[in-house]
């Protein structure tokens, strides 16, 4: 599996984006899926993440009623819908997906082993 994400970009508090992450392979393939992010001088953070079995979604506290992570199967796409942007969320995006990661780990890059290259999400106060 490859991973294309897109979809970034620059938008006002409080606005929406949606990101786009295309897998080549089929997505149900993987055990989870997931979104992190980093910012300018910091560490890469877990965003959100999607259990294939089970379809359980995962979020950080800080992202937790406004991002919505899901996916389209026929598509092999999973998306990060993003509302009530801020510019603490001003980062760039990285798609992830694991093969053999565990439930413990879903919040871990290290459960992660294919990443797509990152997209770039600015928000202006």
């Amino acid at each position: 599996v490859q991973l294309q994400a897109s979809g970034g970009g620059l938008v006002q508090a409080g606005g929406y984006l949606r990101l786009s992450c295309a897998a080549s392979g089929r997505i149900s393939s993987s055990r989870f899926m997931g979104w992190f992010r980093q910012a300018p001088g910091k560490d890469r953070e877990f965003v959100a993440a999607w259990r294939v079995i089970g379809s359980n979604t995962y979020y950080a506290d800080s992202v937790k009623g406004r991002f919505t992570i899901s996916r389209d199967n026929a598509k092999n796409t999973v998306y990060l819908q993003m509302n009530s942007l801020k510019p603490e969320d001003t980062a760039v995006y990285y798609c992830a997906a694991s093969s053999h990661g565990i439930l413990s780990s879903i919040r871990t890059e290290r459960a992660y082993d294919i990443w797509g290259q990152g997209t770039q999400v600015t928000v202006s106060s």
